[in-house]
């Protein structure tokens, strides 16, 4: 994690009692903002069809096993404590008791366990709100999903991920980490 995020805690680790509503929400923007721009209607249908309930609480138990297995593959970032919401008086522990968790987006490493899947750390997913792109939080979450995939025993020293060929944004993110195209993921239905 980066010393600024930690610093200023905007960038933490993922608590199952305080953000899980939150991370959901924002899963929800990954999800359908997947086919935003790239693919078409039909390819955000199907990510938007997916989203059921049990989806949720299938989605939420994994990320708790993951989480669980090792505590720092999913982390998150908080708004900027100066753009709040907070009730007048509240200290940010008031907040978090109550589970007002106000996330702006998150990363998610997979577990070491799991990195025989692609030989590497997976970046499973990384996130950031529309309205906060452009403001350091994906470089703040990049920073730790880095720090996590270093940290883990890996058959090869390199963190993979998918992005959308038509993602030019994402692309040209990833590219400034470091990212190189290195195969191509091909799918069916089954």
């Amino acid at each position: 994690m980066s010393e600024q995020a930690a610093a200023d805690g905007r960038v933490r680790p993922y608590d199952r009692e305080t953000d899980r509503e939150a991370l959901w929400e924002l899963k929800r923007g990954f999800e359908t903002g997947i086919g935003e721009g790239t693919g078409g209607d039909d390819k955000g249908a199907v990510y938007e069809e997916k989203l059921t309930d049990e989806y949720r609480e299938r989605w939420l138990a994994w990320v708790d096993r993951c989480v669980e297995e090792d505590p720092g593959c999913v982390v998150v970032a908080a708004a900027d404590p100066a753009d709040s919401t907070a009730t007048v008086g509240d200290s940010p522990a008031d907040s978090k008791r109550r589970g007002d968790a106000d996330l702006v987006g998150y990363a998610f490493v997979l577990p070491e366990s799991l990195s025989f899947v692609w030989d590497a750390a997976v970046l499973n997913e990384i996130f950031v709100a529309p309205e906060e792109r452009g403001t350091g939080v994906a470089d703040d979450l990049m920073k730790a999903a880095v720090e996590c995939a270093r940290s883990q025993n890996l058959p090869l020293d390199r963190m993979v991920l998918d992005v959308d060929r038509e993602n030019d944004r994402a692309r040209a993110f990833y590219e400034r980490y470091g990212f190189e195209h290195w195969g191509e993921m091909v799918a069916r239905e089954l």
